[in-house]
């Protein structure tokens, strides 16, 4: 862990249990210097944190590196949540989302600047990234595509990609069948690709 915890002297919510509300209360204690509540945050939302941010970034150890950012960043700045501006638990995917899509920019201007100055290719897997990402959702413009989006297809791209859900958990979420879920994300991808000018 980046910062060593110690027990808080109130237990922790556990945010599986409670729902949102349980999660904006771990945040709210963290943002006072609550390691219990940082502890526990970390232990419920790790795994999927580096799900989400693997998705992006593909390699692992790169992966292990965001993930401590993001829950340092968490520990800086809980703080600057704000309850009444959205879940807790999103603003916990949209800082894991945000430091992803920032490390694949950085090491794409890396192999950038190799290409220009001679040196060898680093061969940094773009393709991929974007294949396995299926779309490169970014900031104001990717939300504004998404809202055109029919509501079922927003819906399954909204929980993969900023709650970090994978298809068989949106299924499960949802009560719908994986296949049903398959086919909105499909359809939805190809029509984010079109709106943002992505080619297929």
């Amino acid at each position: 862990m980046l910062i060593s915890m110690t027990e808080s002297s109130e237990a922790a919510p556990d945010a599986r249990a409670d729902g949102g509300d349980a999660v904006d209360e771990l945040l709210r204690r963290i943002a006072i210097r609550d390691k219990g509540a940082f502890a526990a945050l970390y232990d419920q939302f790790s795994s999927r944190v580096f799900g989400l941010v693997m998705r992006i970034v593909i390699d692992r150890a790169q992966s292990e590196e965001v993930l401590q950012e993001v829950f340092l960043e968490i520990w800086e700045k809980a703080d600057r949540f704000t309850a009444t501006r959205g879940r807790g638990q999103a603003w916990v995917f949209m800082i894991a989302h945000r430091r992803a899509i920032d490390r694949v920019k950085s090491a794409q201007a890396s192999a950038d600047r190799d290409v220009r100055t001679g040196r060898r290719d680093l061969e940094v897997p773009f393709d991929a990234v974007a294949e396995d990402a299926e779309v490169r959702v970014e900031g104001e413009r990717a939300r504004a595509a998404l809202d055109l989006l029919p509501d079922a297809q927003r819906e399954v791209l909204s929980m993969a990609y900023f709650d970090g859900y994978s298809q068989s958990e949106i299924a499960t979420t949802l009560s719908t069948p994986l296949g049903t879920v398959k086919t909105r994300m499909r359809d939805g991808i190809a029509r984010l690709r079109k709106t943002m000018g992505v080619a297929g």
